[in-house]
This record gives structure tokens, C-alpha cells and sequence, in this order.
């Protein structure tokens, strides 16, 4: 009877095992993007409704560091998941206190332990954890599912330090709600940056307390005539300080001299005859540009809703042109706790050379007077540069080169490859093509390292993807657009080109495309991927 009993428990245990999903190896997890180093081992760790989380180390941070964790754990599972400080199966170890990203994750049969000397290190450990469990565990309701994830050791870094994407809110306004779903994307993928283009000629997105106008003029319209709006002052800082608990930097931009007409519109004084006298857009690209117009009858522009750029430029060589440049940096800084400040520079086809070396060149001065570094389109440096300020590529390698020849680093983000705004082949419902079409692998096939003749590697800071709005007008364009290439470019900026693979990379994006349908992303299903 005994033996019977026995054999009875041995087959049903075999039989639950049976049906439980195998356990991939670490190595052959889908976590993007790629980790630096994975050793994997034979086993399972499994998380029960008794797990809890472990903090060891000081910081104000960590505590929240472990409810972000068992926020992220807890819809799916159901599971309650404690956090503090005493023993626990999972452990927030923080080791130290400085500007590393690096972190270490390891696995057994019975814990699981990201370290890292950093805050910024632990949430990405966490964001590859949560990676590692089935795709279920994104589902907002409890899901029945044995939840193990492969035992093993991964040691992950980013290979640039810079790893970002803008948003255009100027040409389509998005309100905060949308930006900070942007954000909780980008943290996912390990991005730290997100670059907000504010302003443009189509509108003005931010609050200048001490020049009204730009938000009561410039901010009521957008490209096609919708409404448009803008942040306020406090709009701007929550979205500031929601990207700051995801470990993401805001960069303000405020596009100048070209890329102005919602300021001139908003402001005859600031405008040197831009869009005068009928609004005709042949008037305004090849009408006359006279800045000694501001001493006798300026007059306001017209509001802009079309996509053409180059006619618009400030007043480069008057005073009241730099006290207005001047009250915005002052206001914005002081509201941006990050170090950078992106004062455009690009496409400033109606303003004369000299003059746009006299501009860019105090505006940098401007902008180092309130202690930020400037990032400038390439075209900046035609222009001498200031000692570590940054021209984001985007047009010219011969521009990028400028720049390292004078010192100074590069910020990638070729139209070519991370412009997400093209389109993905000539069938895309939205997008532009004037740079090329960009298909999933185009996106992730290139090095930045090498892209452009004349930069290695030490020359490059990082990478970004920008998001240029003509064509996008709600959340969804956004999503179709973005999702899967932000994912593709996340890997470029954080694994070394080496350890990529873009067959591995097919096999790694069908698993996150999961994860995006669980959240409703509506993601571009690229023929490239067997979805």
C-alpha cells in the first residue's frame, strides 16, 4: 500500500512538472537592450506570494527603488510583496553613492540579487528582472502562471553615457499625460535622456512668466491649424521631476534664430520683417529680412501652420533680440535641474553667416551664464564652440567634424537611421521621407562609432532618436511610429556593437512586441519579424 501511495505522489509530481513551461537559459532570455555579459547556469528561481524584497544600503531612494519593483510585480501575480529591510529572497544591494549605470544581477534557486553603486544601476537591474518573467507579468490583472525566471549572472553597463530621444511638442502639442507615458517607454529601453523641442515656428510650448505673449499667441495653434496649447511652468516641472524617479534627464530646447516664427508672431518687436506684408510663403522665404526694422514699425508675424522651414530668424545684431533670449534661458534653467540646454541652431536658411556666427555664439554665452552646457543642431559648429558643448548630428558629417576638431564631442542621431519621424517604406500611413525610409533593421544596423567620416568612437557622447511631429497628431501616431525602432536604437546607445546580432535582435523584438500588445502599445508590426 505504502509503495502504491508513493508511486501514486511520485507520477503526480511529475505530471505538474510536466506541465509547467520549460526554462529557457539566461542566455536565451529576450531582454532588450542586450546586457553587456550573461552567464547562465542550469535552474529556476520562482517568485511565490511569500517573497519579499531586501534593501541593503543608504539611500532615501532605495525604498522607493523596492515599491517600484513590487508595483511592477504585483497586477499580474496578485502577490503582495513586501519591502524593507530585513531578509528577504530579493535584494537591492547599493554599494555606493556615484554616476555609474552599471549593475550586476545574479539568480540561484532561491534569491535573486541586483547590486549596483548607483541608483540609477539598481532600476536598470530591476527594468532586466522584470524582463526576465514570462510576458505575462505585464498584464494589469492577476494572471495564473508559475512565475520563474533562469538562473545565472549578468554584469550590464552602457557603452554611451547619452542615450535619448525627443519629443516634438512644437509642431503637434502633446500634454503632460502623454509625455510622461513617453518617459515610462524610454525607461524601459534604459534611455536617460529625453530632449523636448519646445518651441518652433508652428508654436510655443513653455511658459515665459516674464514674456506672456509666447504662450497666449504663439502656443494656440499647430501644424494643420488644430489648437495646440502648452506647458505652464509647473506642467513642466512635474514632467521634469516624473522623468527624474525614471532616471531620465530633461533637455529643453529652444530652437533659434531660425525655427522662430511663433515668437515673432507672438512679439512684433522681436520680428525683423518675417512674414510681411501678406503671409504669403514665397513672401516669407524670399521677402526681405531687415533688422533695422525693429527700430521703426515692427510688426508681429502671422501664425504658422505649414511644415516648410527656413524663413523665419531673429534679429541677430539687436539688444532687445538677446534680453528676450536671456529672460527665457534665465526662466527655463531655473526650472531644469539637468545640465543641458539645446538652443537649436539648425536650418537658419534666411539669416546671414556672419550673423549667425555673431548669434550662436553669444547665445552659448547666455546659456553657460546660467550654468548649463549647450547641445546645438550640427550646423553650431560652423561656428567656435565653447569648451564641452555638443553638436547633435543629424545632416552633415563635415559639421560633426567641426566640432571634434575643435575638442569638442558629438551626439549621433543621423536622419538616416534614428529619425523616427521617416517613414518605414513608401505604403507607412504617416511619416515623412525626405531622409530616407527606415525599416526596423536600417535602425538597427548601423555604428555609431563609425557612421560618420572623421569620428571614433571617444568623439561620440551618445545617441538620440528624435521624434519630429508634422505628421503625428494623437498618442497612437506616436506609438506607431516609435515602437519597434526606439527599442532598436536603445540597444545601439547601451550594447557594444559587437555583442549585437540583428537575427537575435528579430527573435528578442517578437518577445517585447508581446509585452507592447499586454500594454496596448500600438506598435508597427515590421515584416521584418516573425510577430
Amino acid at each position: 500500500m505504502k509503495k502504491s501511495i508513493l508511486g501514486f505522489l511520485s507520477l503526480m509530481s511529475a505530471v505538474v512538472f510536466s506541465c509547467q513551461e520549460p526554462i529557457h537559459g539566461l542566455d536565451e532570455s529576450a531582454i532588450i537592450p542586450l546586457p553587456s555579459t550573461i552567464q547562465t547556469s542550469s535552474g529556476a528561481f520562482e517568485l511565490t506570494s511569500s517573497s519579499s524584497i531586501q534593501l541593503v544600503g543608504n539611500s532615501s531612494n532605495l525604498s522607493n527603488l523596492g515599491s517600484f519593483l513590487a508595483s511592477k510585480l504585483k497586477p499580474a501575480t496578485g502577490y503582495e510583496i513586501p519591502v524593507g529591510t530585513e531578509g528577504g529572497d530579493i535584494q537591492l544591494e547599493l554599494t555606493g553613492n556615484d554616476k555609474s549605470e552599471k549593475y550586476t544581477l545574479e539568480i540561484d534557486d532561491s534569491s535573486v540579487k541586483i547590486s549596483a553603486s548607483s541608483e540609477a544601476g539598481i532600476f536598470y537591474g530591476i527594468q532586466t528582472l522584470v524582463q526576465l518573467f514570462p510576458v505575462s507579468i505585464e498584464s494589469s490583472s492577476v494572471v495564473k502562471e508559475s512565475w520563474r525566471i533562469p538562473t545565472g549572472k549578468i554584469m550590464d553597463e552602457p557603452d554611451y553615457a547619452y542615450r535619448g530621444s525627443m519629443l516634438d511638442v512644437a509642431r503637434h502639442f502633446f500634454g503632460v499625460e502623454d509625455v510622461k507615458h513617453y518617459i515610462d517607454q524610454m525607461a524601459i529601453l534604459k534611455l536617460n535622456y529625453l530632449h523636448l523641442h519646445l518651441t518652433d515656428d508652428q508654436g510655443w510650448r513653455i511658459e515665459i512668466k516674464s514674456w506672456p505673449n509666447l504662450t497666449a499667441i504663439g502656443g494656440k495653434t499647430e501644424v494643420g491649424g488644430g489648437e495646440g496649447g502648452f506647458f505652464t511652468q509647473e506642467d513642466y516641472k512635474d514632467i521634469v521631476a516624473y522623468a527624474a524617479q525614471n532616471y531620465i534627464t530633461v533637455v529643453p530646447e529652444i530652437d533659434m534664430p531660425g525655427h522662430t516664427n511663433a515668437a515673432l508672431a507672438s512679439y512684433g518687436e522681436l520680428n525683423p520683417g518675417v512674414n510681411l506684408p501678406d503671409g504669403d510663403f514665397s513672401t516669407m522665404r524670399e521677402g526681405k529680412i531687415d533688422f533695422d526694422i525693429l527700430d521703426r514699425n515692427p510688426q508681429p508675424a502671422e501664425l504658422y501652420t505649414g511644415i516648410e522651414v527656413g524663413f523665419s530668424t531673429f534679429a541677430t545684431n539687436k539688444e532687445i533680440t538677446y534680453q528676450f533670449i536671456e529672460d527665457v534661458i534665465r526662466e527655463i534653467s531655473e526650472i531644469t535641474p539637468g545640465p543641458y540646454f539645446h538652443i537649436g541652431g539648425d536650418e537658419s536658411h534666411v539669416t546671414e553667416k556672419d550673423d549667425y556666427i555673431y548669434f550662436v555664439e553669444k547665445v552659448q554665452e547666455l546659456t553657460a551664464k546660467y550654468g548649463k552646457t549647450s547641445i546645438g543642431w550640427d550646423e553650431i559648429a560652423t561656428t567656435k564652440l565653447k569648451e564641452g558643448n555638443i553638436a547633435q548630428f543629424w545632416a552633415l558629417a563635415d559639421n560633426a567634424k567641426l566640432a571634434k576638431d575643435q575638442g569638442n564631442q558629438v551626439l549621433m542621431s543621423p536622419s538616416k537611421k534614428a529619425y523616427l519621424d521617416m517613414q518605414y517604406d513608401s505604403t507607412s500611413r504617416l511619416g515623412l521621407h525626405w531622409a530616407a525610409y527606415i525599416e526596423l533593421d536600417s535602425a538597427y544596423m548601423w555604428d555609431p562609432a563609425t557612421y560618420a567620416d572623421g569620428i571614433n568612437k571617444s568623439d561620440v557622447i551618445g545617441v538620440e532618436a528624435p521624434l519630429w511631429t508634422e505628421t503625428i497628431t494623437s498618442r497612437s501616431d506616436i506609438e506607431y511610429m516609435v515602437f519597434p525602432r526606439l527599442a532598436a536604437i536603445a540597444e545601439v546607445a547601451w550594447t557594444p556593437t559587437p555583442k549585437r546580432n540583428w537575427p537575435d535582435f528579430q527573435r528578442r523584438i517578437a518577445v517585447m512586441g508581446k509585452r507592447w500588445d499586454i500594454n496596448g502599445i500600438e506598435f508597427y508590426k515590421s515584416p521584418k519579424v516573425n510577430w
